[in-house]
């Protein structure tokens, strides 16, 4: 039997909180090493200190440019993109090398399961418009939630989205479309390929 600050150590130890901080500037070698033990990093509006994203970066490599996990999910040339964004645990950010396993999760979504109970509605009840948003996608290339902004919202609040976001959000799920980059925070999305 271990005792509990033996297990604690463990347990962060396997997150990678024991490994050494890099020498000089972090490097993609550096995020590889921090995504091999976690993973993904989840996405969050949630920005009082700074986005969920970057931190655990910072907990395990201490000072780092930020725009080292841009490049990586975001960068102009797709062939440089290591990462991609879709619903891991939540919104995350995840090695490209993952996204094989997450297309079972992605045409359940088609199917109409494992999204939000009121995107699987929005997809059964909607799917004439939202063929016709991916067609315009096709069309005309990188669009935002702003781009498809007619139509009813839902209820004042966070979540008031058009149909044109609830379109986007069901094509996100189903992996027909991802975040090419971000304007802020607000999602740049075109076709997956």
């Amino acid at each position: 039997m271990i005792s509990r600050r033996a297990a604690r150590r463990i347990a962060l130890a396997a997150q990678g909180f024991a490994d050494p901080r890099p020498g000089g500037s972090a490097d993609r070698r550096h995020l590889r090493r921090v995504l091999g033990r976690t993973q993904l990093l989840q996405v969050d509006s949630v920005n009082v200190f700074e986005r969920a994203h970057y931190l655990p970066l910072f907990s395990r490599l201490g000072t780092y440019d930020k725009a080292l996990v841009d490049r990586a999910a975001y960068c102009r040339r797709p062939v440089d993109r290591e990462l991609f964004e879709y619903w891991g645990h939540e919104a995350s950010l995840m090695p490209l090398e993952i996204q094989p396993l997450m297309r079972w999760r992605m045409e359940r979504a088609r199917d109409g399961h494992g999204a939000w109970t009121g995107i699987n509605r929005f997809g059964r009840e909607r799917r004439d418009y939202i063929d016709g948003v991916l067609a315009e996608i096709e069309r005309r290339g990188p669009v935002t939630g702003g781009d498809f902004a007619e139509g009813p919202r839902g209820a004042p609040g966070w979540w008031s989205w058009s149909d044109g976001k609830r379109a986007l959000e069901w094509l996100f799920w189903a992996g027909l479309i991802t975040t090419k980059t971000r304007n802020g925070f607000k999602r740049v999305y075109d076709l997956t390929d």
